[in-house]
């Protein structure tokens, strides 16, 4: 039955309470950018181009964050690391209402670089948590509950913004990131798992012995996956608004992620995992044609369907990928790169299809950035070629194997 592999994860301890907190921890990150740019263009009443800056700020701190803070769990554990970020992320977000655009433009990155990194932390305990066999539908269900997250936190953000004052809704992301810090520190999720050495015991996993070129590959991969369904987001919109149809873009956004919860689901409950290599070039060569169907909302919705069922299971792989991978003592850190990669591929995806967009045309932004997944997933191809992606995972104090100790 397709819910029964479902069913056994969840019944893991410490997995549902996990799940359930992530799902809401990742509402205010989700929110934390649109926020930034509502306040700075209707508060500060500057412009876009301006508020694009605070956004890009943010977003390279919050990528420079993840793995600093994702070594810090490794060496000393998660609650640390979760009272760091939590008083100051609470600091930031109640302060930067009262900022003018140069000094908030200056903290945004110190801002972004405390943000809570939920992504990370979820997706490390999971791996402690679940067994090697069980963690493509962990990591699925994962998938499935940050699209949840990407619904409801922007919707959430706009809705504050424009019935009370982009203020309000900077102060509700500062409150929810405290609550959601606070919770993950109460839950206290293990980053180990009981057959691994705990926090702390042994000598740091050198980077040399970990981070390899298969590791880098698959980072490249998670990051073109990002960038993709950034551009994408952009295409829509732009596409739409073209045709004078851009009040269906929520509907056509709604679809798009509802596909992508079908596709997770079908990913964790399918006989066989299929590598993210493979995830990525469908959902690249499947991105480019939507253009094709033109402004008419619902045929727009309909192309979206094949690429669409594609993103949640493309990221789910790279993420179990990665997690089998490196060594217990380095988990942190991997997971951090891999926020980091993540965050990178949207922050060049959006840009990228507006460069586009503005040269040529809506249809092509999804031309565009299908073209560069594709691009990023055959330079990943040699690499990952003959080798399998996954590899048992390492323990601290456990030797590495020969195949493993490569240097990017």
């Amino acid at each position: 039955m397709a819910l029964e592999p479902y069913r056994r994860v969840l019944a893991l301890p410490g997995v549902r309470p996990l799940l359930l907190i992530a799902m809401f921890a990742r509402v205010p990150v989700t929110a934390a950018g649109i926020t930034l740019t509502l306040h700075v263009v209707l508060d500060l009443d500057r412009g876009y181009g301006a508020a694009g800056l605070v956004g890009a700020a943010l977003t390279v701190g919050m990528a420079l964050g993840a793995p600093l803070f994702g070594r810090l769990v490794d060496r000393r554990g998660i609650r640390p690391m979760l009272a760091i970020t939590t008083v100051a992320g609470a600091g930031f977000w109640a302060g930067s209402p009262a900022l003018t655009y140069p000094a908030l433009l200056g903290l945004a990155l110190l801002g972004g670089v405390f943000v809570l990194p939920a992504f990370s932390i979820v997706r490390q305990s999971l791996a402690a948590l679940v067994p090697e066999e069980q963690r493509r539908q962990a990591y699925a269900l994962d998938s499935m509950s940050v699209e949840l997250s990407y619904m409801v936190g922007p919707a959430a953000a706009v809705l504050i913004a424009t019935t009370a004052r982009p203020t309000v809704a900077m102060i509700a992301v500062g409150a929810g990131l405290v609550v959601a810090g606070a919770a993950l520190f109460a839950l206290n999720p293990p980053t180990r798992a009981h057959h691994e050495p705990a926090t702390g015991e042994g000598m740091p996993v050198p980077r040399r012995e970990w981070l390899t070129r298969r590791l880098v590959a698959l980072l490249v991969i998670a990051a073109a996956t990002t960038l993709v369904l950034g551009g994408t987001d952009v295409s829509v919109v732009a596409i739409l608004r073209n045709a004078g149809e851009v009040q269906w873009t929520g509907a056509v956004l709604t679809l798009w992620g509802a596909y992508s919860m079908v596709g997770g689901f079908w990913y964790g409950a399918a006989p066989r995992p299929v590598s993210p290599l493979t995830l990525l070039l469908l959902l690249a060569a499947l991105t480019v044609p939507v253009g094709l169907a033109g402004g008419d909302w619902r045929l727009l919705g309909l192309a979206l369907l094949p690429a669409g069922a594609l993103c949640a299971p493309t990221l789910a792989s790279a993420a179990e990928a990665v997690s089998r991978l490196v060594p217990a003592g380095a988990r942190g850190e991997a997971m951090g790169l891999h926020g980091s990669a993540l965050t990178a591929g949207l922050a060049v995806g959006a840009p990228l299809a507006g460069v586009v967009i503005d040269a040529s045309g809506p249809a092509w932004g999804f031309a565009a950035i299908g073209a560069a997944g594709g691009l990023a997933a055959l330079a990943a191809l040699p690499v990952l070629r003959g080798h399998a992606a996954v590899t048992p995972t390492a323990t601290v104090g456990s030797p590495v194997p020969a195949a493993a100790r490569e240097t990017p």
